[in-house]
């Protein structure tokens, strides 16, 4: 082989190493794109075909769901076991929390409201002057802790659920969600884009401009000033400010996207990690503390309407048909 061969073919051998190494790089990053998180989801039996609205974990190990015709279901060992709990109603249980492993509370349909002192063994009936809905139930201690639901009602207890009185929201709107920072301190959200606030633990509600009449199905702060509200049709909305201004952050149809899916429920954790979940199996992730979402593969094939972080990288959502995703974050 000529000097000027063996060159050649040098150069040729060098030009095919670039070009391997090249696709090599290209197919690591299109690896690293497909799967942005390293999120990993598992099925949980259920034993269940009822839809699951509500779910919480008071740690990695200890959980409850509930959903309709009265549902409720406890695990112990993380979900590997899901067992049926008798609620004490048939009715359609909505939202339920939990303020340590033996004290919770449950809510639904027709003014129902429950409580348990044993870990969710037993559930005693609540009686309360009222028949509407209730959609979100929350405590920011064993004793003190709201109720929110339909034609506007905002209930308060400071004797853990014993004896509730109203509050007056300045609304008919139906009220999804509250996140109470500490007994002071919390904001509402319901349907035509409403958003309440206090900073005297109930006593006045303020309403919040958020500059559309979308309802709003969660809301979550991470503390006194920044906050995120979410609602059907991706809507989206961030606060910096402790919910003086809102910004418009709805999340647009994606490639071959006919029609904006509802966000149903946010869960930040930690001051730059969040979750949003909704219908259609939906999932998104932040870790810029909600200036951007990156939109996941659908985990599930059914609307998922509870989602509880118990740490930052173990999670669990629920939904219809009986549904219990385990999800764990590689981030």
């Amino acid at each position: 082989m000529s000097a000027q061969q063996a060159a050649w073919h040098s150069k040729s051998w060098v030009a095919a190493q670039s070009v391997l190494i090249f696709c090599i790089v290209m197919l690591f990053y299109a690896q690293a794109w497909s799967e942005p998180s390293g999120l990993l989801v598992q099925t949980q039996k259920s034993n269940t075909e009822s839809t699951l609205m509500s779910i919480q974990f008071s740690g990695l190990q200890t959980g409850w769901a509930a959903g309709s015709g009265g549902t409720m279901l406890a695990t112990r060992d993380g979900g590997k076991t899901w067992r049926k709990v008798t609620s004490g109603t048939s009715a359609l249980l909505l939202s339920l929390f939990f303020a340590d492993q033996q004290t919770g509370w449950v809510a639904g349909v027709g003014g129902v409201l429950r409580r348990t002192t044993d870990g969710g063994e037993t559930w005693r009936r609540i009686l309360l002057d009222t028949q509407q809905p209730l959609y979100h139930v929350s405590f920011v201690s064993p004793t003190v802790g709201w109720v929110v639901g339909g034609a506007g009602i905002i209930l308060h207890t400071v004797d853990g659920g014993e004896h509730w009185s109203e509050q007056a929201s300045g609304t008919t709107a139906a009220l999804y969600a509250a996140h109470f920072l500490n007994e002071r301190r919390g904001t509402v959200v319901g349907a035509l884009g409403t958003v309440l606030s206090t900073d005297d633990g109930g006593l006045t509600w303020t309403p919040q401009e958020t500059q559309g009449a979308v309802t709003l199905f969660d809301v979550a702060f991470t503390d006194s000033l920044n906050g995120w509200t979410v609602g059907n049709a991706g809507a989206l909305f961030q606060t910096s400010d402790g919910g003086r201004h809102w910004i418009d952050r709805t999340i647009p149809c994606g490639k071959g996207c006919t029609k904006l899916t509802d966000l149903l429920k946010v869960r930040f954790t930690s001051q730059r990690s969040g979750w949003i979940v909704g219908g259609h199996g939906v999932v998104y992730q932040t870790s810029d503390a909600g200036f951007t979402w990156n939109e996941e593969k659908p985990i599930a094939p059914v609307s998922l309407f509870g989602l509880s972080f118990p740490d930052p990288t173990h999670g669990w959502a629920a939904g219809e048909q009986g549904t219990i995703l385990h999800l764990q974050s590689g981030r």
